[in-house]
Parts: C-alpha cells; sequence; structure tokens
C-alpha cells in the first residue's frame, strides 16, 4: 500500500525558504507579510505534513535539519516550476507567446489572408503562425484531425456536420468571367452563360472548390473545355496567352489584374461559400481565438475592396 503523499502549498514552501535564507522567525515572517504566529504555524503545517522536523530552533538560533538541508533545493526548484508555469499562463493569456495553426484555400491564402496576418503579427509578434494552404476537403481533415485550429474552406454544410465541424458562414463568393481584353466578350453587354459556353473554356480541377461551385452554377451547361489545371496562376497564364476564358469567384480576381485581361460579373445565382470552419467540439486557445475573431471581422471589408 503506497503511503499517502503530502498536500504542500506554495504558501509553506515560500514560508521555508524565508526562513531558510535568514535563520530568524521574526524577519521570516515579516518577508512574507505575515504575523509570527501565523508564520509559526505553517512552518509547523509543513513538518507535519512532511512528517519530519525542518529546523532545530532554539532562543538564539534557526538551523536547518539534515532533512531541511535536503528538502531545501527541491523546494526551491517546486516554487521556480510554479513561477515558471504561471509565467507561461500568463504568456499565453496576454498573447505574448502561443501558436496558431490555420488552414486555408490557396486563393485565400494568397491573396485575401497576408494583411490580416501580417495585422495579427504586428500586434502579437510573440505568437508563432503557421498557415496550411490546402484545397477544401485537405482543409476539413487538417481540422477535424486537430492539426490545425481552424480553417477558410468552402464545405457541403451536411457532410461537415457528419465530420463534427462547425461552419460560420463568412462570404457568398460570386463569379467574374475573366477573359483578355481583346476577346469578343471583353465589352458589350453583360454576357449570357450560353454565349459563354461557346468559347473555349479553362477549367480547375474537378477536386477544387471552385470547379464544384462552378459546376453548380453553370448546370446543365457544358462547358468547351480546353485545359484543367489545378493553379489559378496557371488558369491566369492561359487566359493571357488566348488559350481560352474561363469563370472565378470574386476572392481570386486579383491573381487577373493584368493590363491585357478584363474581369467581367456574371448574374449567376450560385455562388461559392466560403465559411471559417473548427470543431464543434472544445475550445480555442486564447491566441487562436484572437485570429478567428480578427477573421471574422475583417473578411467582410476586405473582400469588398
Amino acid at each position: 500500500m503506497h503511503k499517502a503523499q503530502p498536500d504542500l502549498s506554495t504558501r509553506q514552501l515560500r514560508a521555508f525558504l524565508a526562513l531558510a535564507d535568514r535563520r530568524h522567525f521574526t524577519r521570516a515572517a515579516e518577508a512574507c507579510h505575515l504575523s509570527q504566529p501565523a508564520f509559526s504555524a505553517l512552518i509547523r503545517a509543513l513538518e507535519t505534513s512532511l512528517n519530519t522536523r525542518l529546523f532545530d530552533r532554539n532562543t538564539r538560533s534557526v538551523q536547518l535539519t539534515p532533512e531541511g538541508r535536503l528538502f531545501e533545493p527541491s523546494a526551491r526548484r517546486l516554487l521556480a516550476d510554479v513561477a515558471d508555469a504561471l509565467q507561461d499562463l500568463d504568456d499565453q493569456v496576454e498573447r505574448r507567446r502561443g501558436r496558431v495553426h490555420m488552414a486555408a484555400l490557396p486563393s485565400l491564402a494568397a491573396g485575401w489572408l497576408p494583411p490580416v496576418l501580417a495585422e495579427f503579427h504586428q500586434r502579437w509578434p510573440g505568437v508563432e503562425l503557421e498557415l496550411s494552404d490546402r484545397l477544401s476537403d485537405a482543409c476539413l481533415d487538417l481540422v477535424r484531425g486537430g492539426q490545425a485550429d481552424f480553417a477558410l474552406a468552402s464545405a457541403d454544410a451536411r457532410g461537415a456536420e457528419a465530420m463534427g465541424l462547425h461552419l460560420h458562414p463568412l462570404h457568398a463568393d460570386r463569379f467574374h468571367l475573366v477573359c483578355r481584353a481583346d476577346h469578343p466578350l471583353a465589352g458589350g453587354r453583360r454576357p449570357s452563360l450560353r454565349r459563354i459556353a461557346e468559347h473555349p473554356f479553362v477549367h480547375m480541377t474537378r477536386n477544387s472548390s471552385v470547379r464544384q461551385a462552378l459546376e453548380a452554377a453553370l448546370h446543365p451547361l457544358t462547358m468547351k473545355t480546353v485545359l484543367e489545371v489545378e493553379q489559378l496562376a496557371t488558369v491566369t497564364g492561359l487566359v493571357e496567352a488566348g488559350l481560352g476564358i474561363s469563370i472565378v469567384p470574386e476572392l481570386t480576381l486579383y491573381q487577373f489584374r493584368r493590363p491585357g485581361l478584363v474581369a467581367r460579373p456574371l448574374a449567376l445565382a450560385h455562388t461559392r461559400a466560403v465559411y471559417l470552419v473548427r470543431r464543434r467540439e472544445g475550445s480555442l486557445s486564447v491566441a487562436a481565438q484572437t485570429l478567428h475573431d480578427l477573421v471574422i471581422s475583417r473578411l467582410g471589408s476586405l473582400a469588398r475592396g
């Protein structure tokens, strides 16, 4: 049968060390801002808890016993560990330290998110940031697996709910036609989808949120696809070279701001929904919650910009 471990308090440890350093009850009590009877009671309670005498005392001196000398370095280490733990916690709460891992669609990670991360880093430079720029399914997997605190992604609401994820709607991303400035669709009346479908088209791959949202918006039309690519930067280059036109969400238009290209809004009922995704259960750290709230407060204004 194991002997019960003594229940030590930091007040007892501080009193012990004050007396070990000063070897005088009155001066040690004053250092602890206690009356001498209250201080003596702390020392007696500590010795009782440890079941040993820690000090030899008489009318003229106070000395550590052999057991007291053995306990002294451990007591200093225990108090230092408590102080370090409290300082670490305070640093986390005050956002002097910490770590936030977020995932985001590549189009958001490259275009919209950097100013927000820069603002966060300027205000809380001690917080370590990690960003995973992935497609939506990979973003959701990182959040579900606990590797990322939250994500900016498109998602199917029912599927996300089944995965134990909470979706906070952030932005309805409207679609724009992008083409060369000398393309027939670059000017005049807003082009209909049937007119757009008559021209060679550059598509994103089928596993991208852009492609999935766009196919839902275009159904039942079929585009004259000439190429399918994974990166929006590639779409930009192909459209610029005259290989085809494309339709992209509003938050990706920064990729297409080039002198030879034109972006035109389209009147589509469907949009690409962008969500802030986090686990349904559990709390975020103070640092992660701060970035989470900053993202929510900034997305609307920056998206319109």
